[in-house]
């Protein structure tokens, strides 16, 4: 038998460990200045590119996209390469894939910051980087199957099955969540309104945790973990039901993230079933993974990158439990909108994305580098701290969700709520948030331990970048089944076959959910009272979600008697068929904002906005100052507008030609409510004077940003007529 020798290349690895590590504690530290903007809300003062609402999607992105998706690409290309025992197809493209991936992450680190954001949960990035994102994952996915195509492996490994389910399935999830129309050269509008872009975005939202977040992982798991163990898998017919029924039913999940919402039943329901059933497949992935470490315990014990191991798998498993009780209605009732939701994000985040990518760089460097780990004691330190980080971080986190609520459901003998005032709620969990602080310095600290450790092992070890193997040549074998080879065996040795069963199966639910819900008129009935913004809405609700202000406050009612006493009338599906995006929220650190339409004067919204503890005694909301202070651009109106109707809403030409005119004409009406008010007709009398002592431009008040978003959110809730409430909703 032919033996050829070949080189792994092990040069796209290392940089991959490069951006992970690197990213990583960007993207922490971002976290973590978040995480104590709770208690120190004027942290950043007046710099709106460092205003908690447009810094929360930065640190998402750069925790998820950065930090874990550098990870699955340098395990991946590590692994992928000794299961097929065949260098990567094209070192082009993996250097495309590496380059073109920190480009994408650059434009977001600068992007989202500037206020240039879609909103959708996990998606917010705008146009030109989503084509970005879409170009270097096929180079990604073309160079998996094109090593998979000239391996000399016959049999394709389990952690290739999940590496295809996660190429194919992220590229579908992205496509279609990502689809809308530019209208400018960084703002574009969804296509899809209301329910339905709620439905398409928690679709790729939660399955972006199931095929981003998970299954690489899962691969992973099943490649390093018995390596570091130096024991084999425990079972393999367990991870072919794992795999299967995992990628079929995960992708039916995402409704249980719009329980009780405006989203039809039966959509709720589909999604709430499926959910539970996810329990088997992922625990038997758990299972799988703990029990390939049985005689293996002495070893865990000593050695620290299978104590993170250990911790991470755990993790999963207590994650993937949690997840499906959340999604029943009765949980889902008590923890949606709450940090309870935090809580559990962040078991999933810090112990099984973290945790296992720690683990696999503690493993992986000293074999690139042919060298030991330069400090095993440091190794458990990491462990240790981050281990007590993960326990501060989530435990406060699940105490404050409880806290919430109890408080927001707590009812009086007569009837009222116990706790009209939000804040109320806000001020009882601050020492949680203290509590959550401090465990993410904790972790942070050890992610810092582990950088200092990896370089000192680096610098005591070899530049090996592209490592001598060898393998015998892959023989043509037959296309068909030999005899007494079941279906799976013939399947794991056909990569075209395997991508496209795959791919049939992750389509299926989402066919099933999607498809009806926009084609089917009546899933979303029409209100007649519900009209289109105004030009001047439509700037301030593109304002709104520059600043991100749906990262703290929802617009969705639900059903509930203590949501309808808090905040009005729940809401309707109709009510939302004008909004590109939707704008549900999916949590409240603030209250619900959908009725909030005529509740406050013009002036409190502006004082609120500018500084919040003047309207909102103990207000943990930052100030928005530069809203009051900005000259608004609207040049792009038209186009705005143009591209709205082109996706169904209903402006005429005339609407469009008379936009300007609009806009000053209800700009000019709030500016005269806010001059009603004597301390702001004196306040403004004083600016109008600085201006002209300091050469400055003085900009008329209904120029401002401000007066748009006030027209904003003084339409919210008024298109239908609401159950008036005499609770005080001041924000936080």
């Amino acid at each position: 038998m032919e033996v050829q020798q070949f080189y792994y290349d092990n040069k796209i690895v290392k940089k991959f460990i490069y951006a992970t590590m690197f990213w990583g504690i960007v993207g922490m530290s971002v976290g973590l200045l978040l995480a104590y903007m709770f208690m120190f809300p004027n942290l950043t003062d007046g710099i709106s590119w460092l205003s908690f609402g447009r810094l929360r999607p930065l640190h998402t992105n750069a925790v998820i996209f950065a930090f874990v998706g550098n990870a699955i690409f340098a395990g991946v290309y590590y692994s992928t390469q000794r299961l097929l025992k065949a260098r990567m197809f094209s070192d082009i493209l993996s250097n495309i894939n590496f380059w073109g991936w920190q480009l994408v992450i650059v434009a977001a680190a600068i992007s989202l910051p500037l206020g240039f954001s879609t909103s959708k949960e996990y998606a917010e990035l705008e146009w030109p980087i989503d084509i970005g994102i879409a170009i270097v994952w096929v180079a990604f996915g073309a160079n998996l199957i094109g090593t998979m195509i000239k391996r000399r492996q016959r049999h394709l490994y389990v952690a290739i099955w999940f590496y295809l389910a996660t190429f194919v399935t992220v590229a579908v999830l992205h496509i279609f969540n990502s689809l809308a129309l530019p209208v400018t050269a960084m703002k574009s509008y969804s296509v899809y309104a209301g329910v339905q872009d709620a439905l398409v975005q928690w679709w790729y939202g939660h399955n972006a945790v199931a095929f981003f977040l998970t299954t690489p992982f899962l691969g992973l798991m099943y490649y390093f973990v018995p390596k570091a163990a130096n024991r084999p898998v425990y079972s393999y017919k367990l991870s072919i039901v794992h795999f299967w029924s995992l990628i079929f039913i995960y992708i039916w999940a995402g409704p249980h993230h719009l329980l009780y919402s405006a989203l039809p039943d039966w959509a709720q329901n589909l999604g709430v079933a499926f959910s539970v059933m996810l329990i088997a497949p992922s625990w038997g992935g758990m299972i799988n993974g703990l029990l390939t470490l049985r005689g293996a315990w002495d070893k865990v014990r000593t050695d620290p990158t299978l104590k993170f191991m250990v911790v991470a798998i755990t993790g999963y498993g207590m994650a993937t439990f949690e997840g499906p009780m959340l999604s029943l209605k009765n949980v889902n009732a008590i923890a949606h909108f709450s940090d309870w939701i935090i809580a559990h994000v962040h078991v999933g985040a810090l112990a099984w994305n973290g945790f296992l990518t720690f683990g696999m760089i503690y493993w992986l460097v000293p074999k690139m580098f042919k060298t030991r780990l330069a400090s095993v004691g440091l190794a458990n330190f990491h462990f240790w701290i981050g281990t007590l980080g993960i326990i501060l971080y989530t435990l406060p986190m699940y105490v404050a969700g409880f806290t919430q609520a109890l408080m927001w459901k707590d009812f009086n003998p007569d009837g009222t709520l116990v706790y009209g005032n939000f804040l109320e709620t806000v001020h009882e969990i601050m020492p949680m948030y203290w509590m959550r602080a401090i465990g993410g310095s904790l972790y942070i600290i050890g992610a810092l331990t582990m950088v200092y450790n990896v370089i000192v092992t680096i610098r005591s070890g070899q530049k090996v970048e592209d490592e001598l193997a060898e393998a015998p040549a892959l023989t043509r074998v037959s296309k068909s089944r030999t005899s007494g080879e079941t279906f799976h065996t013939w399947l794991e040795r056909k990569p075209i076959q395997l991508t496209i069963l795959a791919t049939v199966a992750i389509l299926i639910g989402g066919m099933v959910q999607i498809i009806p819900t926009l084609l089917v008129k009546s899933n979303i009935p029409t209100i007649t009272s519900v009209t289109p913004y105004t030009p001047l809405e439509l700037e301030g609700r593109d304002l709104y979600i520059r600043e991100g202000c749906v990262g703290c406050h929802s617009q969705m009612i639900r059903p509930f008697r203590s949501e309808v006493e808090r905040y009005g009338e729940y809401a309707k599906a109709g009510e939302f068929v004008y909004d590109r995006p939707f704008l549900w929220g999916s949590k409240r650190t603030g209250p619900d904002l959908l009725r909030v339409g005529g509740k406050y004067t013009d002036n409190w919204h502006l004082n609120h906005m500018y500084d919040p503890q003047t309207t909102s005694s103990g207000s943990i909301m930052p100030s928005y100052s530069w809203l009051v202070r900005n000259k608004h651009d609207r040049s792009d109106i038209k186009a705005k507008m143009r591209g709205l109707a082109k996706l169904g809403v209903p402006y005429t030409e005339e609407d469009i030609e008379n936009a300007e005119a609009s806009m000053t004409e209800q700009a000019i009406k709030i500016e005269k409510n806010l001059y009603s008010d004597p301390d702001f007709a004196s306040t403004y009398e004083a600016d109008k004077k600085y201006a002209a002592e300091n050469g400055e431009d003085f900009v008329e008040m209904r120029d401002r940003e401000i007066v748009a978003l006030i027209a904003y959110l003084q339409r919210l809730g008024t298109d239908i007529k609401i159950k008036e409430t005499n609770v005080t909703t001041s924000k936080n």
